[in-house]
């Protein structure tokens, strides 16, 4: 009887997830166009950031190139809940953190051994095609770096 009710239950909260998340504009990949996004030298460029559902989770994905022209990837899987969950390859970061402020705004902070290394604001156009993320972060020789990086949806 038990299993009647459990397994429909589950599964019913499963499907509400992924709704959920298909919902979301941040959802999708995301390519940078750098003729209107503005870097510090030294900056590393993201040039494509893919986020996917990942159970009840986000996974996102970031490639690009660091300062000295060398290739990038780091994955990070949580949720847009404020809490900081692992993040690998990220130079700068083992830890991340998005926070949720509307349905087209998200706050991001890094940490590395638990000191902040980067804060910054994610916002979706009204349309959904653009995707601007602005940043300030400290690179791995104690510098400042500040970026506005633009992305169009794919």
């Amino acid at each position: 009887m038990k299993v009647r009710v459990i397994l429909p239950t589950l599964a019913l909260l499963f499907a509400g997830g992924v709704v959920c998340l298909a919902d979301n504009p941040h959802m999708g990949t995301w390519k940078l166009n750098e003729a209107k996004s503005k870097f510090s030298s030294g900056s590393t460029k993201n040039n494509t950031v893919v986020y996917e559902a990942a159970g009840d989770s986000v996974k996102v994905t970031v490639d690009g190139i660091d300062a000295n022209g060398n290739p990038t990837h780091s994955e990070w899987t949580g949720k847009f809940d404020g809490k900081y969950y692992p993040v690998t390859g990220d130079p700068i970061a083992d830890t991340r953190s998005y926070r949720r402020i509307n349905a087209r705004i998200l706050a991001l902070t890094a940490k590395k051994g638990g000191k902040v290394t980067l804060t910054g604001r994610i916002v979706v156009s009204a349309d959904g095609r653009t995707r601007t993320v602005t940043t300030s972060a400290t690179d791995l020789k104690g510098k400042k770096v500040r970026t506005t990086a633009v992305y169009d949806k794919q």
